[in-house]
């Protein structure tokens, strides 16, 4: 089979060169051009010899997931459905900020996390990304970026919430992590490139250990009973495992862990839960974003009311911790927290 070396590291496309006869720097060069949007083939790569540029055509693919979809929401959200290789569709979602753009990225088609208030969570697991499933989808991004006219922000933000549980593919987010991040080739900074987890307590340790990024951990409960309801897949990780594994991950100076809490009516959105809140994550360096639940006729929860909202935030505000309110963006588009489902591959 052909090797996609979108799939590859630079140290792997080195490599890769080297076992062809060729000199590893052809693989830097080719590492350069996987970044540029516009490029789909090999005879696109011109400062390589004819005969390479041939030779690679026999030997290795640039394949991109194909674009089916692209939703465009009021707000300016963008939601992308890429058919993958076995016709798999995943999804990932270009969000307009103030001076940026931030791509929410895919790391599994499906999730085995069961989260009861995500429309991901009901699709079940199907397979894990490849890492060049992972990197294309910054690629395709960038594409239509360009065809929509939206350059004139970067998209400097990248953030792993979007279908799957990223930790749960850990070698191949990590592979991904080192290729977005390189500074000859994609050079995201790793204090804008965020992985959020449910609390895989192993892979963060080894996360912290290997390559630490900005991190994010979906608590949505102050007790171990209630987030076990939450999130059933995470009974084995009590709090305690993650927010322990929280105080050890290393933080550059000033940075903090997110906590993302989507907050359901009823049910854990009551004033001694946001004093629980405060309590556990007592002494980690760590900022609360609130998410208010984005309803769906399929799940049983409910958002809870702007009062309810702000009054959980002001508890924490009022002991010393940062508390946000997400705004949820591409709402109207099914792009927003929790909606991801990807439902042409559910056809």
């Amino acid at each position: 089979m052909k090797v996609n070396l979108r799939d590859l590291t630079l140290e792997e496309l080195e490599a890769f060169f080297l076992s062809l006869g060729e000199p590893a720097y052809r693989g830097r060069q080719v590492f350069r051009w996987l970044v540029r949007p516009e490029v789909e083939d090999f005879s696109q790569m011109t400062d390589l010899p004819k005969a390479l540029r041939n030779k690679l055509s026999d030997k290795a693919t640039l394949d991109l997931p194909q674009v089916v979809s692209r939703k465009l929401s009021t707000d300016g959200t963008a939601k992308l459905g890429l058919r993958l290789f076995d016709g798999e569709v995943v999804e990932c979602v270009l969000i307009p900020e103030r001076d940026h753009f931030t791509l929410c990225v895919s790391t599994q088609v499906g999730c085995a996390m069961g989260c009861r208030f995500c429309l991901t969570g009901r699709m079940g697991f199907r397979r894990n990304l490849s890492v060049g499933e992972i990197v294309s989808q910054v690629i395709l991004a960038r594409r239509f970026m360009v065809e929509a006219g939206l350059e004139d922000k970067p998209l400097r933000n990248l953030v792993f919430m979007g279908m799957g549980e990223p930790l749960a593919n850990y070698r191949h987010l990590v592979k991904a992590l080192k290729i977005l991040t390189h500074p000859k080739g994609f050079h995201f900074a790793r204090k804008r490139t965020t992985v959020s987890t449910v609390g895989l307590v192993p892979q963060m340790r080894a996360l912290a250990e290997e390559f630490p990024v900005a991190l994010a951990i979906s608590l949505h409960a102050p007790d171990n009973d209630l987030r076990a309801r939450l999130i059933p897949a995470t009974r084995r990780y009590p709090l305690e495992e993650i927010l322990a594994a929280c105080r050890d991950y290393p933080l550059r100076r000033g940075a903090r862990i997110t906590i993302e809490y989507v907050l359901l009516a009823g049910i854990n959105d009551h004033p001694w839960q946001a004093r629980r809140l405060v309590e556990i994550l007592r002494g980690i360096p760590v900022k609360v974003n609130l998410i208010p639940f984005n309803p769906h006729a399929e799940l049983p929860f409910k958002r809870p009311s702007e009062e309810r909202i702000r009054r959980f935030q002001e508890i924490i505000l009022s002991e010393g911790l940062v508390a946000t309110v997400r705004k949820s963006k591409g709402l109207d588009i099914g792009a927003a927290c929790g909606q991801l489902r990807a439902e042409l591959s559910l056809s």
